[in-house]
């Protein structure tokens, strides 16, 4: 079975169990079923167009299946708020702002070929470089893989300031106070935008690989994940992981 195929079967059971709570609004709405999924104009790979995901499932369910087009996981979770969409995929991050400030229910994780429905929050650093432990990390310039993502900022952060490694600076219960305490903790903290060149799991590697950031926070496979094979990228020598990892984020598509 492959990984968008087991995808699929397993919505098609929470489409139909859903059905059968009662869980659809009216007699209009329960023979379609709407997904959230960013969707850009061109595709490199044709089997990663969310299109097919959308046709595979109406051919198995005898459910009509349309996609909401969204740019981001905030639209996401407003998409669904607002009854835009039934289904969407999130970021770790993002499936937990969803739950924490709207009530929001994560209902299944990514599975891997390999089996495996999560992966490691880990930080990496060059080879060379002073930093040896977490505690070594204040005042260094950080590389993120954008605002509120698990593995790039909400694993790491989160680990750090229950460890005490990392002082909360403003409102605990503000989610806007991670970014004050980012940027009193660390140097310059690069915290992009999509769209921007060190945004996500491969901008945050190409982030320290061009020696603007000190510490970049990915995944423990990064670096054969996202960095090898770019003309950016340095040899495998050249980067280490910073131990420990953060723990395990659920994996997503």
């Amino acid at each position: 079975m492959t990984h968008r195929t087991l995808i699929a079967s397993t919505l098609i059971g929470i489409i139909l169990f859903s059905t059968l709570a009662g869980c659809l609004d009216s007699e209009e709405d329960e023979n379609v079923i709407i997904i959230a999924f960013k969707t850009q104009d061109d595709y490199q790979n044709p089997e990663a167009n969310p299109q097919l995901l959308a046709d595979f499932l109406a051919e198995k369910s005898g459910y009509t299946v349309e996609l909401y087009p969204i740019g981001s996981d905030i639209a996401a979770i407003e998409a669904l708020r607002f009854g835009h969409a039934d289904i969407a995929f999130l970021d770790g991050g993002s499936a937990w702002i969803a739950w924490k400030q709207h009530g929001l229910d994560a209902i299944l994780a990514d599975q891997k070929d390999d089996g495996s429905t999560y992966y490691n929050a880990q930080a990496w650093v060059l080879n060379d470089s002073e930093i040896q432990t977490l505690e070594d990390l204040e005042g260094k310039n950080s590389c993120h893989t954008g605002w509120l993502k698990s593995a790039g900022m909400l694993m790491p952060m989160g680990y750090m300031i229950n460890n005490g490694i990392v002082e909360v600076t403003g409102d605990e219960n503000d989610i806007s106070s991670l970014r004050t305490t980012i940027e009193a903790h660390f140097g310059n903290a690069s915290i992009p935008e999509k769209g921007d060149l060190y945004y996500s799991y491969s901008g945050a590697f190409r982030c320290i690989s061009e020696g603007v950031g000190d510490v970049a926070f990915g995944k423990s496979t990064s670096y054969q994940d996202h960095c090898e094979g770019n003309d950016w990228c340095l040899d495998r020598e050249s980067y280490r992981p910073l131990e420990p990892a953060f723990g395990q984020v659920p994996s997503h598509p």
